[in-house]
C-alpha cells in the first residue's frame, strides 16, 4: 500500500517533526538520504523506513511507501531524498569516557554537523551540548553530521553544572582563546589522555561564566594576518592536535 494523501495521520507527523517543538514532544526525529538512514539502522534507531514509490531497502525493519508529492513535502531538503527513515532520539549515555566536547552556545547547524563529524574522527567519547546550542536534529545539523551523529555519545546539560561535574571527577578543563594561553603543540601526552575541551559561540567565544571554570585556554599558531577560523575548522584542528 502507498500512503498517497497529505491527511494521513502518519504524514501529518511527519511534516510536523520539521518543528524543535514537535520532534520534542514525539522524542523522534526525521533523517534523509540513504547514508545517513544507513546509518541510523546500523545503530538500531530506527522507528520505520519513509520510501517513496519504487524504492527498496533490504533492512529489516517497519516501513512505509509515500508518493513522491508526499515526499516533497516531509523533506526539508531542496532536493528530496527518496529514502527517509523516523528515528528514536538518543538516550542519555551511563559513561561519558576520557575525552569530552563541551558546546557552548554553537549557533549554526552546519557548524555542530561539522564538529559532530570531527569528534567522532579523532575519537571524542562524549558531546556536551549547552541548553542554547543549536537543536541537535535540526535537519542541516543531521544532514551536516553525514550520519556520525549516530556513532558518538551527545547530551544536553547546563555547561557550568557539568564543568563543575567533570572538575570533581578529575578532569583537566581546557578552554579556547584565538590569541593567548597555551600553545596546543605543546601539550604532553599525559595532557591529552583525559580532558575537556570547551568551544564558545562562534561570535562571542567562551561566556565569562564559563571560562572561570577552565583550567587553561589554548590556543592554535597561525598567521598573525588571520584574525581567527571558522569554529568548525578550529575544534577540527584542535582535536587534531589533542589526538596525537
Amino acid at each position: 500500500m502507498v500512503i498517497s494523501s497529505l491527511d494521513n495521520n502518519k504524514v501529518k507527523k511527519y511534516k510536523k517533526l520539521k518543528k524543535k517543538k514537535y520532534r520534542d514532544l514525539y522524542n523522534e526525529f526525521i533523517v534523509e538520504g540513504l547514508h545517513s538512514v544507513l546509518e541510523a539502522f546500523r545503530c538500531g534507531m530506527i522507528i520505520e523506513l519513509i520510501l517513496e514509490e519504487g524504492e527498496d531497502l533490504p533492512f529489516e525493519c517497519p516501513y512505509v511507501y509515500v508518493t513522491k508529492e508526499i515526499i516533497s513535502k516531509i523533506s526539508s531538503m531542496e532536493t528530496p531524498s527518496k529514502v527517509m527513515a523516523l528515528c528514536k532520539r538518543f538516550e542519555e549515555p551511563e559513561e561519558i569516557g576520557d575525552k569530552v566536547l563541551v558546546l557552548d552556545g554553537i549557533q549554526d547547524p552546519g557548524n555542530l554537523g561539522t564538529i559532530i563529524r570531527s569528534a567522532k574522527a579523532f575519537n571524542i567519547d562524549t558531546i556536551v551540548l549547552s541548553d542554547d546550542t543549536v537543536d541537535l536534529y535540526n535537519p542541516k545539523v543531521i544532514r551536516s553530521t553525514q550520519g556520525m551523529m549516530f556513532h558518538i555519545s551527545i547530551i544536553r546539560k547546563d555547561v557550568v553544572t557539568m564543568l563543575k561535574v567533570l572538575k570533581n571527577m578529575k578532569y583537566p578543563i581546557y578552554g579556547t582563546n584565538v590569541r593567548s594561553g597555551t600553545d596546543v603543540k605543546t601539550l604532553t601526552k599525559r595532557d591529552k589522555n583525559k580532558y575537556a575541551l570547551v568551544i564558545g559561540n562562534e561570535g562571542n567565544g567562551l561566556r565569562q561564566s564559563v571560562n572561570m571554570e577552565c583550567d587553561k585556554n589554548l590556543y592554535i599558531k597561525m598567521n598573525d594576518k588571520v584574525e581567527s577560523l571558522n569554529v568548525g575548522v578550529a575544534v577540527s584542528i584542535l582535536l587534531y592536535e589533542l589526538g596525537n
